[in-house]
């Protein structure tokens, strides 16, 4: 026999609704554990590439961090007339474009 949590009335083991006073009767049965799967062929494929595609976004964000803001100092730089410094010049070449950098270090206006 079990008993009603609210108004303490005798219940049926099988009763789901207190006969007394209407309220609902909590289970007595356990819930049902998750048990944790193993992940199928496809679904491991699909998370190494998953994990790939982000190690390659993280590898193309960061060059964008640097051609962004240099692009625009180089063009406001030469807008303005200022001179670009051979430090600029060769982080260019490393960072942005070779072919950028390479232009840069032999033009001899800046």
């Amino acid at each position: 026999m079990k008993y009603c949590t609210k108004c303490g009335a005798e219940l049926m083991d099988e009763a789901v609704v207190c006969p007394k006073c209407g309220c609902a009767v909590e289970s007595s049965k356990p819930a049902p554990a998750q048990t944790e799967r193993k992940m199928t062929g496809l679904q491991t494929a699909a998370f190494v590439f998953m994990i790939l595609s982000t190690i390659v976004s993280a590898i193309a964000i960061i060059p964008l961090a640097w051609c962004i803001p240099m692009t625009v100092s180089y063009s406001k730089k030469i807008k303005n007339g200022e001179p670009v410094s051979v430090g600029f010049k060769v982080c260019t070449l490393l960072f942005v474009s070779i072919i950028s950098g390479i232009l840069m270090l032999v033009d001899s206006d800046n």
